[in-house]
C-alpha cells in the first residue's frame, strides 16, 4: 500500500473514530430535577427547593426566580398552582422556593409583619438572600437577571426583599399582597389586611429606598390583585404600586421630585380566555416599564389562572405566571 492511501485510509477512520465519540460523549438534554437543601445564618434555618429545568447546562448562565408561596402552602404546592417549573423549563430560568418552617409559623405564613424581618442584613429576608447566594455558588446564575414573586404573605415578603435588597432582585411581582412596612406587629397586619395600610405610601416609598442604603437604583416591580379579595383588600394592591413609584421616584436621581409620575403612561383593558376582565396600568419612566397593575376583575384571594387543584388558584384569571415571566424578562441589571 503507498504511502499516501496508507494516509488516506487513516484518515478516514480518524474522521470515523472522532463521529463515533461525538455520538457518544452527546448527553441528552437533562430532564428538570428537583434539588432539596437547607440554609442556615444566625436569623434561623429554613429549607429550600431548587427546580433545575430541563436542558440545563453547567456553566450556562441563566436566571433565577424566587417564587415565595403564601400562607397554608408549601414549595410543592406553589410549584402546582403556578405551574412556574413548566414556564422554567420553557423559558430556561432556575427556580428557587424557600420553605417557610412550621415552628416559625404554624400557617407557614413568611412573618412579614415584624420588624425583625423589615430591614436589611436580618431575620427571614436574610434567609431568602442566603438561598440566593447558595445557588449562585453551586449553579450558573445570571446576576442582572434574578427575580422574585410571591403570593399572599410571599407577596408582601416580595416587597420587604424588593425594597431592602434591590441590589439583589432585578424585579419583583405582588400577588394578592401588601406594600413594604403595611404592618409592623401582628394586630397591624391583621388591620392592614383588612382595611388597608395606615401608613402613608409615599413615606413607605422613602424607607423602602432607604432600606438597600439609599443607592440610585429603579425597582421594576409587577402588581396583580383581584377586585373581590376579601382575605387582603385590593386597597393594600393600590398601596404597593404607590410604594413603589415613590421608591423608584427617589432611586433615579435620589430626591422626591415627581422624576417618576404617578400617573400611568397608558391604561388598556382585557379579558381573559376564562371571561375574567382586567385592567392594565403601565407607569413608564424614561421608556422603562417600572411599575405595571392589573387589577383583575371578580377575583378574590388568589393566583390567576392557578391550577385548580391546587389551593388559592383562579383559572378563569390571565396567566399569572406568564404575566410575571414576561415582566421579568424586559428588565436585565
Amino acid at each position: 500500500m503507498s504511502v499516501l492511501r496508507k494516509v488516506r485510509t487513516l484518515s478516514r477512520a480518524a474522521v470515523g473514530l472522532c463521529a463515533l465519540f461525538a455520538v457518544l460523549g452527546a448527553a441528552p438534554a437533562r430532564a428538570g430535577a428537583w434539588v432539596y437543601g437547607s440554609y442556615s445564618n444566625i436569623w434561623g434555618t429554613r429549607g429550600f427547593q431548587l427546580w433545575v429545568p430541563t436542558g440545563y447546562q453547567p456553566g450556562e448562565a441563566l436566571p433565577l426566580v424566587v417564587g415565595l408561596h403564601g400562607c397554608l402552602q408549601n414549595p410543592d404546592q406553589f410549584a402546582g398552582l403556578t405551574r412556574l417549573n413548566a414556564k422554567a423549563d420553557a423559558e430556561r430560568f432556575l427556580v428557587l422556593y424557600p420553605n417557610q418552617a412550621l415552628y416559625a409559623n404554624a400557617t407557614q405564613c413568611w412573618n412579614f409583619m415584624f420588624s425583625s424581618n423589615q430591614e436589611r442584613g436580618i431575620g427571614e429576608p436574610s434567609l431568602v438572600v442566603g438561598m440566593v447566594d447558595w445557588v449562585k455558588g453551586h449553579y450558573a446564575v445570571d446576576s442582572r437577571r434574578v427575580y422574585v414573586g410571591g403570593v399572599s404573605a410571599g407577596a408582601v415578603m416580595t416587597s420587604i426583599l424588593m425594597a431592602c435588597y434591590s441590589d439583589v432582585f432585578t424585579a419583583g411581582m405582588v400577588g394578592a399582597g401588601a406594600m413594604y412596612k403595611a404592618a409592623t406587629t401582628a394586630s397591624g397586619s391583621l388591620y392592614a389586611m383588612t382595611f388597608g395600610s395606615i401608613y402613608s405610601p409615599d413615606d413607605r416609598g422613602h424607607d423602602a429606598w432607604a432600606c438597600s442604603g439609599k443607592p440610585r437604583r429603579k425597582v421594576p416591580v409587577l402588581v396583580v390583585h383581584g377586585t373581590e379579595d376579601d382575605v387582603v383588600n385590593p386597597i393594600n394592591g393600590q398601596q404597593t404600586v404607590r410604594q413603589f413609584l415613590q421608591t423608584n421616584d427617589y432611586g433615579d436621581d435620589g430626591a422626591d421630585n415627581n422624576s417618576v409620575s404617578n400617573s400611568p403612561a397608558r391604561v388598556t383593558s382585557g379579558t381573559s380566555p376564562g371571561g375574567r376582565k382586567y385592567t392594565v396600568r403601565d407607569y413608564v419612566s424614561g421608556g422603562v416599564l417600572l411599575v405595571q397593575q392589573y387589577e383583575i376583575q371578580g377575583m378574590g384571594h388568589a393566583w390567576p389562572g392557578g391550577d385548580n387543584a391546587f389551593p388559592f388558584a383562579d383559572p378563569a384569571g390571565p396567566d399569572g405566571t406568564t404575566l410575571m415571566w414576561d415582566f421579568f424578562k424586559q428588565h436585565s441589571r
